[in-house]
């Protein structure tokens, strides 16, 4: 409450008014918020989707083929397919109803992965994963960019980070349960039946989400088109330009984009380097490779879990230059640590603090993008930062093939301390960029 009673003295009945008119005004908190709460096991039921998938798809490959090469095969052809739709995602978010579209989306999806199961009853059919997972991804790539710009009509601007951080968590979570489910349950009924779990799982989100109040239209504003006589190819290149140009002229996010671009780019061969130095340098079996990686996300949700108050304490430049810091000084270390115990502790810091600088950087993208350009936004935002990330990870495995772990590590993290050294001469460093602090 606004107010509190001091020396045994009731609030007048004005007071009072003016208190729960006040409090009528604020969101409710995440935690207390009915349709935020069914919104967040839709898009946890997503995750856990989406991570079936990663281990029911190869595995189907490999009982029908016996091929690895077929497994990476597949993966790739699906992780192309989400980098193209990725590229024109936030121009249909932004023509579309968002809530409809999240709902079509998980419906899509349950009915592609509902066909695999069905088709295996009469036989392998392995043309039918390299159809059905490039549109599942690409799909999964609009879900994506529509559920980061109805946050904000959810939760309101004052929970966006909080909110992000409970969603991310769970992701996390999900993200770490998925794998283990998928492959109990294709050991139990075969992998074929873990996709079926899989389109389940699509469609039990679907329904939440038809249930979830949004408190404001879901539908955004139409954007004025780009001339009478524009031909439909201008109007696109427009379109995609448009969170381009946006990201370009804010002060804030167009170095952020700079900086995360660099970021990423050292650090997306984690999952690589960590398995390399385990199992080669260290010389341990899969298992310690999955202690690691469970401790890992351990320590991710447990920063999406403290980032909204310690970023109210900090302020957004303080909280995402410190965590990109201690990213860079965990990773330094990572390939001088001899024990499991002292890499999984490590490889939870990075997490837990890329987790924190992560959910901050989407959460002022959301604040102060206007509702018309945040599909788009998000979707430039993403395909720039991630863009060079691929070819950092070949460099930092190459690097630790030729010149060790402990190098690579060290190298990389001192560059990424130098990415937050770098952002203390920007404005990223203000505690509040525009309003949000």
């Amino acid at each position: 409450m606004a107010y509190r009673a001091r020396r045994g003295k009731e609030p007048r009945p004005s007071e009072r008014a003016a208190e729960a008119a006040v409090d009528e005004e604020l969101p409710q908190p995440p935690r207390r918020d009915r349709d935020f709460g069914v919104f967040w096991v839709a898009q946890t039921l997503s995750v856990l989707g989406d991570s079936f998938a990663l281990i029911a798809l190869p595995l189907l490959v490999l009982h029908a083929t016996g091929s690895v090469a077929q497994m990476g095969l597949l993966t790739a052809v699906g992780g192309a397919a989400s980098v193209v739709a990725g590229v024109f995602a936030g121009v249909v978010v932004d023509r579309v109803d968002r809530r409809k579209l999240l709902v079509t989306c998980d419906l899509v999806r349950m009915a592609l992965y509902a066909v695999i199961p069905l088709v295996w009853v009469f036989g392998p059919r392995i043309w039918l994963l390299y159809v059905v997972l490039p549109l599942c991804e690409a799909v999964g790539m609009l879900f994506s960019v529509a559920y980061v710009t109805v946050v904000r009509n959810l939760v309101g601007v004052e929970r966006i980070t909080e909110a992000n951080g409970r969603l991310n968590a769970t992701a996390a979570a999900a993200g770490v349960a998925g794998p283990v489910c998928a492959g109990l349950v294709a050991a139990w009924f075969g992998p074929a039946a873990a996709v079926g779990v899989d389109a389940a799982s699509f469609g039990v989100s679907a329904v939440c989400v038809g249930f979830v109040r949004f408190k404001g239209s879901t539908r955004p504003a139409p954007v004025p088109a780009s001339g009478a006589g524009a031909g439909a190819v201008r109007r696109l290149w427009t379109d995609l330009l448009a969170g381009v140009s946006f990201l370009v002229r804010h002060p804030v996010l167009r170095v952020l984009t700079v900086l995360l671009s660099f970021f990423s780019f050292l650090t997306l061969g984690l999952n690589d380097l960590l398995i390399y130095h385990l199992k080669h340098d260290l010389g341990r079996d899969d298992a310690a490779v999955g202690t690691v990686f469970a401790v890992g996300a351990l320590g991710t949700i447990a920063g999406a879990l403290l980032v909204a108050r310690v970023r109210r304490r900090l302020g957004f430049g303080p909280t995402w230059i410190g965590s990109v810091a201690v990213c860079g000084c965990a990773l330094a270390g990572l390939g001088w640590a001899r024990s499991v115990p002292a890499v999984a502790a490590l490889t939870a810091v990075f997490l837990g603090f890329g987790s924190v600088a992560g959910t901050c950087s989407m959460s002022l993208r959301q604040e102060v993008t206007p509702e018309h350009l945040l599909g788009r936004v998000t979707s430039a935002f993403w395909t720039l930062h991630y863009s060079a990330a691929p070819a950092g990870a070949a460099v930092l495995t190459w690097a630790a093939g030729r010149h060790g772990t402990a190098v690579a590590g060290a190298i990389a993290g001192a560059c990424c301390a130098l990415v937050a050294v770098l952002a203390l001469l920007t404005p990223v460093r203000r505690p509040r960029t525009d309003g949000a602090g």
